[in-house]
């Protein structure tokens, strides 16, 4: 009898797993994006980028891509900077790359290749490739994330939590 009853509780628990799997994914997917696997990201993240009259590799490990729809991608990556100026790596991390407009931070950004940064005064800067800034939001700051990457792109309920270790700015479809 003991058998049957701790058979029962296992399916009963697995079918309600099950179910909140199911409409946990359903409701992500009626939000119309994903963040990308690493595999599928590789396909749309450049090599390299250029911004200021120069180009840096991406450091591969610490790029991410976002499907907003079909065919319409937000693509993040950092870049290593050692060969840039001073006065450019000091503000200049990384390439944001949207073929849509998107919303970071709230504020409204164009089809296009930019450069961005995370400043030290909590501010995400962006910025077109001559290296004027065009758009600047506040970050936030993620107090219960234990292991932060340098990048990374995470769900969030209005979009994408585009992270630099425990900053965050939302990017969300226009």
């Amino acid at each position: 009898m003991k058998t049957v009853k701790n058979q029962l509780v296992f399916v009963v628990l697995a079918l309600a797993w099950t179910s909140a799997f199911y409409y946990s994914a359903d409701a992500q997917n009626k939000s119309g994006f994903e963040v990308l696997s690493d595999k599928e990201a590789a396909v749309v993240i450049p090599a390299s980028f250029y911004f200021a009259g120069q180009s840096a590799p991406t450091q591969m490990r610490n790029a991410a891509a976002v499907r907003f729809s079909k065919d319409r991608f937000v693509v993040v990556g950092l870049v290593d900077t050692s060969g840039y100026s001073t006065e450019i790596s000091g503000k200049y991390e990384g390439f944001f790359i949207t073929d849509s407009r998107v919303k970071v931070g709230g504020k409204m950004l164009g089809t296009g290749a930019y450069g961005f940064g995370f400043s030290k005064d909590g501010k995400v800067n962006i910025f077109d490739i001559s290296g004027k800034q065009i758009l600047s939001g506040t970050a936030q700051n993620d107090s219960e994330m234990k292991r932060p990457r340098p990048l990374q792109l995470m769900s969030d309920a209005k979009g994408v939590r585009l992270y630099r270790g425990k900053s965050f700015i939302v990017v969300s479809p226009k």
